[in-house]
């Protein structure tokens, strides 16, 4: 089941051409990475996706909802977690797994069970009246992305969400996206770890605003006689004539 459905989308500032015409899909499950240097418009996109932004042409479907005329519902089904805002740093770890609960519209005696949940899987029950700001930035980010999902959405949107996380918490973050997707969460993720972009079932790469090239890690590594997907983004990177 398709879960993204992305046609011909895009978004125009004025005379500048952030989004140009991206088609894609994404299917109920999947790990989807989504790449590009900075200012190739993958941001942009994201917002689009999100409901956050009104496309200026093209279509786009997310969690079955129109990204033109049903904005609230799909902000409804998805979740939303990025490297620079996630959790209430002044709010105890259960106060903001309580908060976040209440916004995916969960009832009391659901967020009381998730949050036991929640705290077991994660193992933090000692945490559970810390203070986020406390928290270690690895245990944030998990934390980050447990809440994210509380809900089981059908989508969940990563935006960078490893950033300046050490190599041995990103690989027990993965483990999380891994368990999600299992439950049929699909992933949507940006990422700046070109190795993280191996553990995704499909990546997409920008440029200037367009899909350069998009299909699974070792057909990409193929087509570009590359060894790492480091090698393949580099060389597609090169041909960007946008400045950041």
């Amino acid at each position: 089941m398709k879960v993204i459905e992305v046609e011909k989308l895009t978004k125009q500032f004025g005379d500048f051409i952030a989004v140009d015409h991206i088609s894609f899909d994404v299917d109920q499950g999947e790990i989807f990475g989504f790449l590009g240097a900075n200012g190739a418009g993958k941001t942009t996109a994201m917002r689009m996706l999100c409901g956050l932004s009104i496309p200026t042409s093209g279509k786009a479907r997310v969690a079955g909802y129109d990204v033109y005329k049903q904005t609230e519902q799909i902000k409804k089904n998805i979740g939303y977690m990025s490297q620079k805002f996630s959790l209430y740093g002044d709010l105890k770890v259960w106060e903001n797994i309580r908060l976040f609960g209440g916004i995916y519209g969960l009832t009391d005696k659901e967020i009381a069970a998730k949050t036991d949940e929640l705290l077991h899987i994660l193992d933090m029950e000692n945490e559970r009246n810390t203070m986020v700001d406390s928290l270690p930035l690895g245990w944030k980010q998990k934390l980050s992305f447990s809440v994210a999902i509380i809900h089981e959405p059908k989508v969940v949107f990563l935006d960078e969400p490893t950033g300046g996380v050490d190599p041995v918490t990103r690989r027990q973050f993965w483990e999380l996206i891994y368990q999600a997707a299992q439950r049929g969460i699909t992933i949507f993720v940006t990422t700046h770890y070109m190795d993280e972009a191996e553990y995704c079932n499909r990546v997409s790469i920008m440029v200037d605003g367009k899909i350069e090239a998009l299909d699974k890690p070792s057909v990409l590594k193929a087509d570009y006689h590359a060894e790492n997907m480091n090698q393949v983004f580099q060389a597609l990177a090169r041909k960007a004539t946008r400045e950041e």
